[in-house]
């Protein structure tokens, strides 16, 4: 039988609400951008959205707040993150989770926020994992079968020990699973729901500790 000996955690869609982010993304960036450029807030929405799309989410530059304040020509990302700090959240199943997984598995964070990103996004719970992993930061790199594989080998686990969970189709769940790690696919919108996915992170848990058996 395959045990698990540690559990792998996305963050944003996963553990965190989206609220933050799209706050900053789309209403905050946008926003400033208006006030730099003298366009109307929806001008600059609209060309901020567009200019987000261009990039598109397989290129790092798409996670690095620092690269797009460089791009529109804006100043102190970080006064803009600490500010909205009060918008973060964590779904309702987070925190009973994390605390009856955590005495019997080593729980980590792997996520492709910046770490200016994810350091405020998990600071709540952040007690709970022994490291939080910022590919982009840490790795310079997106999730990849190799990234996995590097993770496993420096907290020196098999793959095969370690299952990953997050919302994100390839990076959470088929990229992982190319490692060799048990990956499973976190459906919160029960939009695709197949064989490996659930729908609420107490569904996870369940799958977990099925794994290694009564205790």
């Amino acid at each position: 039988m395959r045990r698990i000996e540690v559990v792998s955690f996305d963050a944003e869609g996963t553990l965190v609400t989206p609220r933050f982010s799209k706050l900053i993304w789309e209403v905050e960036i946008p926003s400033l951008y208006a006030r730099k450029s003298g366009l109307g807030f929806e001008q600059a929405r609209q060309e901020v959205l567009r200019q987000y799309e261009e990039v598109g989410d397989r290129r790092l530059e798409w996670y690095d707040i620092g690269y797009w304040f460089r791009r529109f020509g804006l100043e102190g990302y970080s006064q803009l993150l600490e500010g909205h700090r009060d918008h973060i959240g964590y779904y309702p199943d987070v925190e009973a989770v994390l605390k009856a997984l955590a005495p019997s598995h080593r729980l980590i964070v792997i996520s492709n926020s910046a770490r200016e990103f994810l350091d405020i996004l998990v600071g709540g719970i952040a007690g709970y994992f022994s490291d939080i992993y910022s590919t982009i930061s840490d790795f310079n790199q997106l999730k990849s079968p190799e990234l996995y594989s590097n993770i496993c080998q420096k907290i020196g686990v098999e793959p095969q020990h370690m299952v990953h969970v997050g919302d994100h189709r390839e990076f959470d769940y088929a990229i992982p699973r190319r490692a060799g790690v048990c990956a499973v696919h976190l459906d919160r919108d029960g939009e695709c729901l197949d064989d490996g996915a659930v729908r609420d992170l107490r569904e996870f848990e369940t799958q977990v500790l099925a794994f290694n058996g009564p205790t």
